[in-house]
């Protein structure tokens, strides 16, 4: 009956394996509440209850026990605790451990009731302290990570209708509530920010990505805020450098435009689909690698060699789509550079008052070596490029022609001579 239905359906049936295959690979972990029926109180006396929920989770890999590779046979780990005394070294029972708090220097002992006590600061609950607008809520306040709550009609009848009059209210005046927090018995209470979130669509699959509700978001305590100190002071550069930068960046303003188009060519074509990005297309790499170890074991296939990485960048198609404009504008920008050069300083590479110093000396062993060793490494083609790398004779240039060569080339110029070279001869291999 199964494959019958499955060729009805015509060209339904790979979209649906393929989200089948999808929703395998992602490894997807069931959604359950966090916590049930918790009173919430928006007012004295006024109470609703709501649901918990943990959407935001980090999968790992899960792990059971810990193997021991120690011989020759893996073996289950298995751990042991015990406390011993330093005199006689006898194992400590554990009636006898008990614990005490240090005040004004002495020990006071606690009984584990008394204990109970100190962390009990009440039942369970949310409760609004009051309300502020969402602008004063800094960046940097997040402490961990946000709970999503939802209502429930099972303690209190109406629940829904006031969490959706409260949701509405705090997404249109654009609002925050700040409110006392205890997720469970003998929690530490804490003080949340209560944000509104808007339903959102993906706008292909039409799948919620983000779902309507309200989030607990945790604010720090005086304690979990670390002084700064004073700051110093930034270096400010002197008028003379500022007017004096201000008459470059005039300079560079009248070629920009034609650099300005290639950028824009180099941006279009680089962008995402709808400028979003989506982080649900990009598979843990560490988390699926384990999981094909895992498949592997279980159906006894050869092990994987090496673990496929979606997050690394796709070379390949960044640079066919953008590399000839990236080309391009790397043309203009050393044209342009030049000529800048030129104009202000009288050289080519802005160099003229050093090589005038230069050439009336008496020039060096290794100058003459390289005014000899051939055509010029500004102009020299891939081809002879390549000569000079198989030959060995790269080393007999100067450090200047090297970091000529490696600017035209869009490379690092920084290092000693032998990263120069060794710059080159990797640049070879790739082209």
């Amino acid at each position: 009956m199964a494959p019958s239905n499955f060729k009805s359906s015509g060209g339904d049936g790979i979209p649906l394996l393929s989200s089948l295959i999808s929703d395998i690979n992602s490894k997807q972990v069931a959604k359950r509440a966090l916590f049930s029926n918790l009173p919430f109180e928006i007012g004295p006396g006024f109470k609703i209850s709501v649901k918990g929920y943990n959407l935001l989770q980090k999968q790992v890999p899960a792990r059971s026990c810990f193997v021991w590779l120690g011989s020759d046979q893996a073996q289950i780990a298995v751990g042991e605790s015990s406390k011993f005394t330093e005199d006689s070294a006898r194992t400590v029972e554990k009636v006898e451990i008990k614990k005490a708090y240090k005040f004004g220097g002495s020990q006071i002992l606690f009984t584990p009731e008394e204990q109970k006590e100190l962390k009990n600061f009440g039942s369970p609950g949310l409760r609004i302290i009051g309300f502020k607008p969402q602008s004063m809520l800094p960046f940097w306040a997040s402490v961990k990570k946000s709970t999503f709550i939802y209502p429930s009609e099972e303690d209190y009848i109406g629940s829904t209708r006031v969490f959706s009059a409260l949701w509405q209210k705090l997404v249109k005046d654009e609002k925050m509530g700040v409110a006392w927090y205890i997720a469970r018995s003998n929690a530490t209470p804490v003080l949340v920010a209560i944000l509104p979130s808007e339903e959102r669509f993906d706008d292909t699959t039409k799948a919620q990505l983000i779902p309507a509700g309200l989030w607990l978001y945790q604010l720090p305590f005086a304690d979990d805020i670390r002084p700064i100190g004073p700051m110093p002071k930034p270096l400010i550069a002197p008028d003379v450098l500022t007017d004096e930068m201000r008459k470059v960046i005039r300079e560079f303003q009248k070629h920009w435009d034609d650099l300005t188009d290639d950028e824009e060519k180099i941006v279009q074509q680089l962008q995402l689909p709808k400028a979003i990005y989506d982080p649900s297309k990009y598979p843990n790499p560490s988390l699926q690698w384990h999981y094909k170890i895992l498949q592997a074991l279980a159906l006894d296939e050869e092990l994987p060699e090496k673990p496929e990485d979606k997050t690394v960048p796709k070379y390949r198609q960044i640079d066919k789509r953008a590399g000839e404009y990236i080309n391009n504008w790397g043309v203009l920008l050393e044209e342009q550079v030049r000529a800048f050069q030129k104009k202000q300083y009288g050289g080519i590479d802005g160099t003229a008052l050093k090589r005038e110093r230069e050439d009336s000396e008496e020039p060096s062993k290794k100058k003459i070596k390289a005014m000899h060793s051939g055509e010029n490494l500004d102009s020299i083609s891939v081809e002879n490029l390549k000569k000079l790398v198989v030959s060995g004779k790269l080393g007999k240039y100067t450090m200047q022609e090297l970091k000529d060569l490696l600017f035209a080339k869009g490379l690092d110029t920084k290092g000693k001579k032998a990263d120069l070279i060794d710059r080159v001869e990797q640049w070879i291999e790739d082209n």
